[in-house]
């Protein structure tokens, strides 16, 4: 299938000439100007089917070529992007290149193999970053959701708590209109990790209200550097421990660990899991209220004051948005993929699984071997 490409220029002759120049190797799609190139890359994103490379002008009326790619870069950052001048000084080629990021650099007039064969490199180069992308994303994210489920198996609670936080993530990711948080949404999932170095009596103890001693209460405050020592053994995930290790970082300087950055020098990925775990547990793993942002409030000064509202306003209107419906269907009804609303408990009332878990095949199968063994409180609830 041909790549698509965007084509933009304020000249439609050119651009009618270009597409007839170009349609025998692309899928084009032309735009008259900045603004109507970033529509198409909105609306391409919204649809899933992003252009591979934009071809700019760059004197256009209103917004310029380096200004429309640099945006273009903000909203599809992938997409690789090409300069196209009749105005080929040297300023406008720094401009381009460092404010645009641009990939090649082309001047009128312009044989048409020529740029036909850099726009051919421009979509093998979109084709490398995203298989890249893709087997990064998809490989580690495979392999963390693994990790993830044995963890549970120490702690139940643990399964509940990434959940949560990975479906926060992807809602403010798509309401703030970010590029996918690919790292973010790894670290959400990894925050409960670190806790399988803390025996699982403690876990309870903690849980239970009892006072912890001294050293049992460190075991907790270092919990983030433990998950942090996990992740550091997987390639390319840095920045994901760097988040993990500042979960608990204040944006006034408090929290661990006690030397680390404050305020803004805080990478804006750990400032926004700092405000979601602690909203998590001032949910205590029920529904999602005002009165867990209440929490919060009382000590604002720990969270990045403008982040923090921005997420509550968001939040508070997209779970009132989402459907609330559920049933309840007895242990053996469960399937992949559904997010359990309750506890999932022993008749004994050992807790197996936390609500708000959204299960997966190996729980599934966890779930069906303890049912030959023991008894289980029935039904479950479930999120239709």
């Amino acid at each position: 299938m041909d790549e698509r490409i965007l084509v933009i220029d304020d000249d439609h002759h050119l651009l009618s000439a270009l597409r007839r120049q170009l349609s025998d190797t692309f899928d084009v799609t032309t735009a008259q100007g900045g603004a109507e190139a970033l529509e198409a890359i909105q609306a391409a994103t919204v649809a899933q089917t992003p252009f591979a490379l934009a071809l700019c002008d760059m004197r256009m009326p209103g917004m310029d070529g380096i200004e429309t790619l640099k945006r273009i870069r903000d909203l599809a950052p992938d997409t690789v992007r090409i300069m196209l001048t009749g105005n080929a000084d040297q300023q406008t080629a720094i401009e381009a290149i460092n404010q645009g990021n641009i990939f090649r650099f082309y001047t009128k007039p312009y044989p048409v193999d020529q740029l036909r064969e850099g726009l051919l490199a421009g979509c093998e180069q979109y084709r490398l970053v995203t298989a890249e992308k893709e087997l990064l994303e998809k490989t580690l994210t495979g392999a963390i959701k693994v990790l993830v489920e044995i963890a549970s198996m120490n702690d139940a609670v643990v399964a509940g708590l990434a959940t949560r936080l990975r479906e926060w993530v992807r809602l403010l990711t798509t309401e703030f209109k970010m590029p996918q948080r690919w790292q973010l949404d790894i670290a959400a999932t990894l925050v409960p990790v670190g806790q399988v170095a803390i025996p699982p009596e403690l876990v309870a103890k903690k849980r239970s209200g009892e006072p912890l001693t001294e050293l049992e209460q460190s075991m907790f405050e270092r919990n983030p550097e433990a998950a942090r020592n996990l992740v550091a053994h997987i390639p390319r995930l840095a920045k994901v421990a760097e988040i993990i290790y500042l979960q608990d970082r204040g944006f006034d300087g408090s929290g661990f660990p006690a030397d680390g950055p404050v305020g803004n020098d805080i990478p804006l990925d750990a400032r926004l899991l700092k405000i979601l775990k602690d909203l998590a547990e001032a949910t205590e793993g029920g529904p999602l209220t005002k009165a867990a942002f209440a929490i919060l409030d009382k000590r604002r000064s720990q969270y990045d004051p403008l982040l923090l509202p921005k997420v509550r306003a968001c939040l508070e209107r997209v779970v009132e948005m989402m459907p609330s419906a559920s049933m309840e269907v007895p242990l053996a009804s469960l399937r992949t993929g559904q997010l359990v609303l309750s506890d999932i408990k022993l008749a004994n009332g050992h807790l197996i699984l936390a609500a708000n878990t959204q299960l997966s095949g190996a729980q599934i199968e966890r779930l069906q071997n303890l049912r030959k063994i023991f008894t289980f409180i029935e039904p479950i609830k479930v999120r239709v």
